[in-house]
């Protein structure tokens, strides 16, 4: 199962969502690759990886010059391995533009890769980056942050989902809508959580994820949270969030 976690807006929570899924599906036995499709390589880094030190990255991948067996990244982390990022992943939007079947690319890439999940971090863009993601993807999680703006630019973002759809991967399918940095104190977030729900209906997700200062502490220690603070609110979520995923997924 490939899942792109996907939103053009930065600060959504998509990098946190990617490792700490990730890391709650890899304790409940399921193999997990992730793939940092971001060239701030945050994904890499939040799971304890020197990104400036790593012979091979997606890059590499993309342009064809290495295999996944080459770039696969063993981490700290029993079962997840990673494919890394670092800013040279920035090149590849450009290079790849002349290349014939530029947008299958990432899809290429993970042929023949063997996991039960594989997470993709996509850029805060709906660039060729994130278009390889969709074209790889069998599904979409989409990160909201629960903020006034929060529906902005979601009508686009699922314009992009349905055009893929459309011409170049028709199983493409939207696995759920995920609140982040939920405050239970104010009565803005409890205000976006109607409007989502009335918006998206039993596609959001009933876990939320609540705003969290261990969470926000984790990934500089290069750990996700259910190793840097298993009791949290955060860990809990995402603990929560994990049985769920593997429920709507059927378990595969």
């Amino acid at each position: 199962m490939v899942i792109a976690v996907l939103n053009q807006k930065g600060g959504v929570g998509k990098t946190t969502t990617v490792i700490n899924l990730g890391s709650y599906l890899a304790k409940s036995g399921k193999r997990v690759v992730v793939v940092d499709a971001d060239p701030q390589g945050n994904a890499t880094s939040g799971l304890g990886i020197d990104k400036m030190n790593i012979p091979f990255t997606v890059y590499d991948g993309l342009l064809r010059k290495k295999t996944a067996q080459d770039i696969l990244t063993i981490t700290a982390h029993t079962n997840i391995t990673l494919m890394p990022a670092n800013a040279h992943l920035a090149g590849a939007e450009i290079e790849l533009a002349s290349v014939h079947g530029r947008e299958f690319a990432l899809k290429e890439l993970l042929q023949g890769v063997l996991a039960d999940y594989v997470l993709i971090d996509c850029p805060p863009s709906l660039g060729l980056l994130t278009i390889n993601a969709l074209c790889a993807a069998d599904t979409v999680l989409i990160p909201v942050q629960t903020e006034y703006y929060a529906l902005e630019g979601i009508s686009q973002l699922l314009q992009i989902v349905q055009k893929i759809q459309a011409t170049s991967n028709p199983k493409l399918s939207i696995l759920g809508v995920l609140m982040t940095m939920y405050d239970q104190r104010t009565s803005l977030s409890k205000q976006v959580q109607d409007e989502l729900q009335k918006h998206f209906g039993d596609l959001l997700f009933k876990t939320v994820i609540p705003r969290n200062v261990r969470l926000a502490e984790a990934p500089s220690h290069g750990l996700p949270i259910s190793d840097y603070d298993k009791w949290s609110k955060g860990a809990r979520s995402y603990k929560a969030l994990a049985k769920e995923t593997i429920a709507r997924t059927g378990g595969k």
